[in-house]
């Protein structure tokens, strides 16, 4: 068992780094696996918000989060550019919720609004601006570093993994402390220093048009 618990952590590891260091140039793998996961956590982020709930603490949330999660996996997968808004928004979202909870607001309605607010206007300004590139350059640098550090502090917070589903960069935030939150600062500068130098010159091209 504790191998397992080994191998998982560390091919979990590797992934989030590799997302951190190198996820532009990931973005075909990377687009359906983010609008999974991110679809599974707004679905039950609904829930929550609407019913006040715990976080997939019912049926309901888990069905109504993986309804969602296929929903923007598959559209992730097939159209390049809503997979780009997607995950924008899921960028948006995100910071906006960590930023909110980490100042003492409680997780409601009103965060979750502001939060879906946010990210929508993240994704529409990266489409009308083609800001596509730099906008995913951070936010996979801000999404590797973030379940990096929040998977070494599963193991030594002893949270639940839906905890680090709920906002990875909340969930940091609130788990690793300060040496913990430093090592993400450093860890996620880094990622978008490596990302922006070996991407001076590259572009990714929407897939739908290369077939």
């Amino acid at each position: 068992m504790v191998f397992e618990i080994l191998c998982a952590t560390l091919i979990a590891l590797l992934f989030s780094t590799a997302v951190a260091f190198f996820g532009y140039r990931l973005l075909f793998l990377l687009l359906p696996i983010w609008g999974f996961f991110w679809g599974f956590g707004l679905g039950a982020h609904t829930i929550q918000a609407l019913f006040g709930d715990a976080f997939l603490a019912t049926v309901t949330s888990w069905v109504v989060g993986f309804v969602a999660a296929v929903f923007a996996a598959v559209l992730s997968y097939l159209f390049f550019y809503i997979g780009v808004f997607l995950l924008a928004a899921a960028i948006g979202y995100g910071v906006v919720v960590a930023i909110l909870t980490a100042i003492g607001l409680d997780f409601g309605l009103i965060v979750w609004l502001l939060g879906i607010i946010a990210g929508l206007a993240l994704g529409v300004v990266t489409i009308r601006f083609n800001l596509a590139k730099p906008v995913l350059i951070v936010g996979t640098a801000l999404a590797g570093s973030a379940a990096a550090i929040g998977t070494l502090m599963i193991g030594i917070s002893g949270a639940a993994i839906t905890d680090a589903l709920h906002n990875p960069i909340s969930f940091v935030i609130d788990k690793a402390g300060f040496l913990g939150i430093i090592l993400f600062i450093v860890m996620a500068i880094g990622g978008m220093y490596v990302q922006f130098k070996q991407n001076q010159e590259y572009t990714y091209e929407a897939w739908e048009n290369r077939i």
